[in-house]
């Protein structure tokens, strides 16, 4: 889930009138005539590069620590409340609103108090993680990192619940023409610095994308990775290893990755033992949050509770948060399962 992918239409409109950012204009744009305007076109894009033009549009109006603040309590408390959010790993972009002058103190500090009242209210624990883009040069990648660790984000706090600011790093953004081994060095640092990776590979990219993440970038689990169903050998290779695909089947769908879910490889990799989460990617732009993701998902494969029981623990283990919080959502997971399994039996 990336965080900027959770900015309505609603709160765009009204954050761009609050810190007086001009949006496009109709006349050049008949997109941003209203809300329901810009809604309709979300529900046309066409490629990734075509979201990405409106995604970064919407970063425009994100000034302020109480604009992060809001936009993080928007989703988790959407989240929390359509899905039955329990916990969240969330990207976020930070060389796109560095850019413009936003410091990262900025970004994180909003969140941070979104994120501590989604723990107080809600019970949802959460983590933050920066994404690094493709789409711009190496340099600007390696100086943003520079900068996070410079400015102590991955330190861990020696007190209280002894984690960094920030859970890990990532890599995101277009993926055609932007091989992950150009970014090996950066990544090579992360890990001797001791901090959790992660990339987007396999979106729209081939699955020697995956295995580049993998063995350039040393990821510990792969975003999206659905074209890593076109190698078998990967496939194999993913089971043995038991890495982790975020997938994202509905963001698949309106990127035009595929025309209908039910050719999203959920079956493949079940079949075939690959590990994989469902995730929401951009819930503000794919209507669709993590709830639906699932039902969507039922519709088109009808699973069985044996098999959601495996989706929604590999979603915890693979997971950054703390083993204790792992203990505490796996023992949800299982009530469940249980409840299900006897309302199974009592139908037979």
């Amino acid at each position: 889930m990336h965080l900027e992918g959770s900015l309505s239409p609603e709160l765009l409109f009204r954050l761009s009138q609050k810190n007086n950012i001009p949006l496009p204009s109709p006349t050049v744009d008949p997109a941003f005539t209203s809300i329901q305007s810009l809604y309709t076109r979300y529900e046309n894009f066409t490629s990734l590069d075509d979201f990405l033009h409106y995604y970064y549009i919407g970063f425009s109006v994100l000034l302020t620590e109480s604009d992060f603040e809001e936009l993080a309590w928007s989703y988790l408390s959407q989240a929390a409340r359509e899905g039955n959010l329990r916990h969240a790993e969330v990207f976020f972009d930070p060389q796109a609103h560095l850019s413009r002058g936003v410091a990262v103190e900025t970004m994180v500090s909003g969140w941070e108090r979104a994120s501590k009242r989604a723990e107080t209210e809600l019970g949802v624990s959460s983590l933050l993680v920066p994404c690094l883009l493709r789409h711009l040069e190496v340099s600007d990648s390696e100086g943003c990192f520079d900068g996070l660790v410079k400015g102590g984000f991955f330190e861990k706090d020696a007190g209280g619940l002894g984690r960094s600011r920030l859970a890990g790093i990532g890599l995101c953004s277009t993926e055609m023409g932007k091989a992950p081994g150009a970014w090996r060095g950066i990544f090579q640092r992360a890990k001797e610095l001791g901090i959790r990776r992660t990339s987007h590979a396999g979106e729209e990219g081939p699955a020697g994308f995956v295995a580049a993440a993998l063995d350039e970038l040393e990821v510990e689990r792969i975003d999206h990775g659905v074209h890593a169903a076109d190698d078998g050998e990967l496939m194999g290779r993913l089971a043995r290893e038991r890495v982790l695909l975020t997938v994202c089947p509905v963001s698949n769908v309106r990127l035009k990755g595929v025309e209908r879910i039910e050719q999203v490889p959920v079956r493949v990799f079940i079949d075939e033992g690959v590990r994989f989460s469902l995730n929401s990617d951009d819930p503000a732009y794919f209507g669709a949050y993590l709830q639906e993701v699932y039902c969507r998902v039922q519709e088109a494969f009808g699973l069985s509770v044996g098999e959601w029981r495996d989706i929604a623990r590999n979603g915890v283990e693979g997971s950054w948060c703390s083993e204790q919080r792992k203990g505490v959502i796996l023992a949800e997971i299982e009530r469940v399962v249980t409840e299900w399994e006897g309302r199974e039996k009592e139908r037979n």
